[in-house]
């Protein structure tokens, strides 16, 4: 099965909007692995505009799956991580201004930077995931950095998907078979949806970990939290 790990960057969302703590972000996580969850994701931006590094303080001892944490790894960002040692680190190459994450690692170009901060990672046992563009090349790079594990981009997959484009998966399919070759774990994220996580989890092999936050949150809006969560457990099945 591959394993559903829950974003919450949304529910900081909601709760900043207003101020206070509602809704209670550490609550939200503590009910998502209660409903079934097998991780929870967080990915904290340098103006903290929805989790913020405390939010990731407070959510390491109640996280009782795998915490994953998300970010670039600029100082700020890899003092977190150290600290924490969280299950996984995700290594996201997004700008500081960016609204959500919005292209993957050039891991050939990047080589050298990825390998200095993924080894640094590793020596305190954390393991370590890069976001990168399901393109070959970009895979193959990857596996020259010394990473655990890759996440696929899936913005472009989820696009092509609603207008009808099931071929969009393709280019996923083949990634995933070379990552898998070359013993890389296969994570994916972003825009991953109940609409279209069966079809991709079905024609993507090897596939370990979803990481799926705002489409989740707004379905959960319709149908309730640990209804939508029980709906991807099964999707994932």
């Amino acid at each position: 099965m591959t394993k559903l790990s829950v974003n919450i960057n949304k529910i900081a969302t909601l709760r900043n909007a207003r101020g206070g703590n509602m809704p209670n972000v550490v609550q939200v996580a503590k009910d998502a692995e209660k409903f079934g969850a097998q991780g929870i994701t967080i990915h904290p931006r340098p103006d903290e505009r929805h989790i913020r590094y405390q939010d990731a303080r407070d959510l390491k001892p109640i996280v009782t799956t795998e915490f994953n944490i998300e970010g670039n790894p600029i100082d700020k960002f890899l003092e977190l991580v150290l600290e924490l040692k969280p299950t996984q680190a995700t290594l996201v190459p997004d700008a500081v201004d960016a609204i959500t994450s919005n292209a993957g690692w050039d891991t050939v170009k990047h080589k050298d930077y990825l390998k200095e901060v993924i080894s640094e990672l590793k020596r305190n046992g954390i393991r370590t995931s890069i976001f990168v563009d399901p393109t070959l090349e970009m895979i193959e790079g990857a596996a020259h950095t010394g990473t655990d594990r890759i996440e696929l981009y899936t913005e472009d997959f989820a696009h092509q998907y609603s207008i009808g484009s099931t071929d969009a998966v393709k280019p996923y399919a083949q990634c995933a078979e070379l990552a898998h070759k070359l013993g890389l774990g296969i994570n994916a994220g972003h825009d991953l949806s109940l609409q279209n996580i069966q079809f991709f989890k079905q024609h993507v092999p090897h596939l370990l970990e979803v990481s799926i936050g705002h489409a989740l949150v707004c379905e959960a809006l319709y149908e309730g939290l640990e209804s939508v969560i029980h709906q991807y457990l099964a999707k994932l099945k």
